[in-house]
Formats: C-alpha cells, structure tokens, sequence
C-alpha cells in the first residue's frame, strides 16, 4: 500500500506500543514514505526521558526523517491532571517526553487530540487542560508556531509554503 500512495506524495502514520518499537523499526524504515508518528511512540513515562527506551525513539525517528505528533497527554499520563503551585497543570509526567520531541523535532513536530476521545472508559479528558498542555511543551513562540502552524502547513500543504 505504502509504495502505492507514494506517488501521491502521502504519508502513513503508524501507532506503535514503544515495547514493540525493537520489532518495528527494521520494517517502517522500508516504507517509501514519509512517517508520521502518533502520540510520540506511547512512551512508557513512568521511565526515565533520558533513559535507553526513549533515546532509541528518538533516534529512530531522526535516522528516519520521521515527523512526530504530541498527542494524546490523557492516554500516557499515569498520574492525570494535577494541580501543581496552586493551579491545575496539563499532565506533568509527560511533559518531559512531550519537551524532548519538540525541541528535538522543531520542523517536523505536529500537535493533535484524539477527539471526541474514543475508547476512554475511565475519564473523559479537559479539552482545556490539553490545549493549555502545549504551552508547558513548546515553551516559546517559535516552538508553538511550529508545532501548530507552521509544520501542519509543511505537512499537508506543501505546496501552500514552497
């Protein structure tokens, strides 16, 4: 299929456990399009951001020109929404994750929600809190800029930026 869409100048995004990343990545290299990656490969963010399971992530997705999407905080998140000095903070166990990527992946990070939030059965997300969530992941205008204009514009309307 992969080769058949390639023509079209299309992308695959692929959703991924990062535990199964190790078996994957020989087999999406292959793939003669670009990479979209959803909700940052689902790390484990009980795990060190700086740890070996992230790093090789990280890698993978540069070595493939991958674009990446934070999403999805309310499915990774072990501890939820909390308040943190006094005000209710987007998530804090994955921002660490969520910064890595942005930083890393300046041009080619995408920003996204799984609304209406299908297949959630023991919450239902604060849209708020994920819109507030990208202030606390791309810390200044430039970041936010890339993430939700300028790299969605590269992605889906290249034509529009060349």
């Amino acid at each position: 299929m992969a080769a058949r869409i390639a023509p079209l100048g299309w992308h695959v995004v692929v959703y991924f456990e990062a535990a199964d990343l190790p078996d994957l990545e020989d087999f999406f290299a292959t793939l003669p399009v670009p990479l979209v990656i959803d909700h940052m490969g689902r790390p484990d963010v009980t795990r060190d951001p700086d740890g070996p399971e992230f790093a090789r992530f990280l890698r993978f997705a540069d070595r493939n020109r991958c674009w990446v999407k934070v999403s999805c905080p309310e499915r990774l998140t072990v501890t939820g929404p909390r308040a943190l000095d006094g005000e209710r903070h987007a998530y804090t166990d994955v921002v660490s994750f969520a910064r890595t990527v942005v930083e890393e992946f300046g041009d080619r990070v995408l920003w996204g929600t799984d609304w209406p939030h299908p297949n959630l059965t023991d919450h239902m997300p604060d849209d708020g809190l994920l819109v507030d969530h990208v202030a606390h992941v791309a810390g200044s205008a430039d970041l936010r800029r890339r993430l939700l204009v300028d790299n969605p514009m590269a992605l889906y309307w290249p034509e529009e930026c060349a």
